[in-house]
């Protein structure tokens, strides 16, 4: 879950880093107020909401079993333990 929580939070960064690389690039004064302004502030978190947004989808599209499969939970057999599964 942790993992998950963590490349949502880093998918919602990358706008910023890379306006900041831009900025660096252009030599623009990295950390001069002017040049993070609030409505350019604003669309790069839409732009990192709109990509949350669509890694959430994908997560939800292309992780997990099969919508047809059974979860097997954890259990032990002949004293050993078998982790939980999906067939």
């Amino acid at each position: 879950m942790i993992r998950q929580i963590l490349t949502e939070i880093g998918i919602f960064l990358i706008p910023f880093a890379v306006y900041a690389l831009f900025l660096a690039a252009t030599r623009s004064g990295l950390f001069v107020q002017s040049s993070w302004p609030v409505y350019v502030v604003a669309r790069l978190a839409l732009v990192a909401l709109v990509l949350v947004i669509a890694g959430l989808i994908g997560l939800a599209q292309f992780s997990g079993g099969g919508p047809d499969s059974t979860y097997v939970p954890a259990h032990i057999e002949d004293g050993k333990f078998v982790p939980g599964t999906e067939r």
